[in-house]
């Protein structure tokens, strides 16, 4: 964008906007008035110039910066603004002389600009310019593309929203211009935030579980921005989701009893087996990931030797998925003689068909199961399912590319993804 169109006006050589420039009329001055400043500005286009595509109908390389100037010494800038059809302002900056104004910000990809620029001459006569034009789109492997999860539909109120972005950003400055570009709206509103979870995947929470009967709504504005060299963001697909009603499930593996509760209110208390030593179920809460009316689970998924006496290959009925790793709520009638009185299994929370087919009619994906009192280990955060809402919100937020630091906590390795369950 080096090269100015040039064109006779006023009998002067000048430049002109080799894009879609629209220049206002000139206007005529102001009835019974000798004061110049009180007239409607007159034509600057035959001294304002900016540099872009020498042939009408190009589009502009967002890479490059915008320049406008004054021909004029007598005539100086006094004022540019540069807004796209989106209402994003550029940035940008005025000489001391007002013979030059250039942006200070990249200009947006794929983007309409409409340019006004205000002059004022010697003798204090007021003159306007308006241009518009067009950017270029990058090329499809400099596009950053994001996915918003999951889909529509349905949660429970502690479903966490996901980003997936299809390149690594491990750049903090660039990490902050994808942030700050990724928006979620909740109506109620709560307070909430992005974590980078790894290079390719923030998680978004608020601070509290979602509100019961909440309409969320995760959107982007990352459409042409510049992220870093050459890269530049997408067109991001905007995610609505509903929660249903509060349903938090509190296993006690010390007391051996689940208690469930929808809008704070316990409506069920259901007897229950958890982990043995050895197999301890998981501290911590979890969020459901999905249901199965039937599951075969077979003990060497999880690294446990066929033939040895831990061993087992059973058919499972209503086991409601809560990690990658394997661990359900199911039906295990198998130990009914323990339900309520010790814990018998491999890491799962077994009970009667009965509850367990209650509980897999009554909980929904985004619901929360928590375990407490248990001598296992303490859920992960991340990669085991979603453990978000074990991580504090002080430390949270220092997940943020906005706000914090924070290390990245990524826990477990992909194995985990791949076993069917533990009985």
């Amino acid at each position: 964008m080096s090269h100015h169109l040039r064109h006779q006006t006023r009998g002067r050589t000048v430049v002109g906007c080799a894009l879609l420039a629209v220049a206002l009329g000139a206007g005529a001055t102001a009835c019974g008035s000798d004061d110049p400043s009180s007239a409607a500005p007159y034509d600057a286009s035959d001294h304002i110039s900016f540099n872009g595509p020498v042939e009408a109908g190009q589009k502009a390389d967002p890479d490059e910066p915008l320049e406008i100037l004054s021909e004029d010494a007598d005539g100086r800038i006094t004022d540019v603004t540069a807004v796209d059809a989106a209402g994003r302002r550029v940035a940008g900056e005025l000489s001391a002389d007002g013979l030059r104004w250039h942006s200070t910000a990249p200009l947006a990809a794929g983007a309409r600009y409409t340019i006004r620029v205000s002059t004022e001459n010697g003798d204090g006569e007021r003159g306007r310019k308006v241009l518009a034009f067009e950017t270029g789109e990058p090329d499809e492997q400099k596009r950053l593309k994001v996915t918003f999860g999951p889909g529509a539909g349905t949660y429970g109120v502690g479903q966490p929203l996901t980003a997936e972005l299809s390149r690594p950003i491990e750049d903090p400055a660039q990490r902050r211009v994808v942030e700050r570009s990724l928006k979620v709206e909740s109506t109620p509103a709560v307070e909430g935030a992005w974590y980078w979870v790894d290079d390719e995947k923030l998680h978004y929470r608020p601070k509290e579980y979602w509100p019961a009967q909440a309409t969320i709504r995760a959107t982007s504005a990352l459409h042409g921005i510049k992220i870093g060299d050459r890269l530049w963001g997408a067109r991001v697909k905007p995610l609505e989701i509903r929660t249903g009603e509060r349903v938090i499930a509190v296993t006690d593996a010390a007391s051996h009893t689940m208690t469930v509760y929808r809008n704070d209110e316990a409506v069920r208390e259901i007897p229950v087996t958890a982990g043995k030593p050895g197999f301890e179920t998981r501290n911590g809460v979890k969020v459901v990931l999905g249901k199965e009316s039937f599951v075969r689970m077979r003990s060497s998924t999880v690294g446990i030797a066929e033939g040895s006496s831990e061993s087992y290959d059973l058919p499972v009925h209503f086991a409601t998925r809560v990690t990658w790793s394997g661990e359900y709520v199911h039906a295990a009638p198998w130990s009914a003689g323990s339900h309520g009185y010790a814990n018998v299994s491999h890491g799962c929370v077994g009970m009667s068909t009965a509850n367990a087919k209650w509980f897999f009619d009554t909980v929904r994906e985004g619901d929360l199961v928590e375990v407490v009192n248990s001598d296992g280990d303490s859920m992960e955060p991340f990669g085991n399912g979603f453990g978000d809402w074990n991580v504090d919100w002080g430390e949270w937020r220092s997940g943020s590319a906005l706000t914090g630091t924070l290390p990245n906590l990524v826990a477990s390795g992909e194995s985990a993804r791949l076993r069917p369950g533990s009985a």
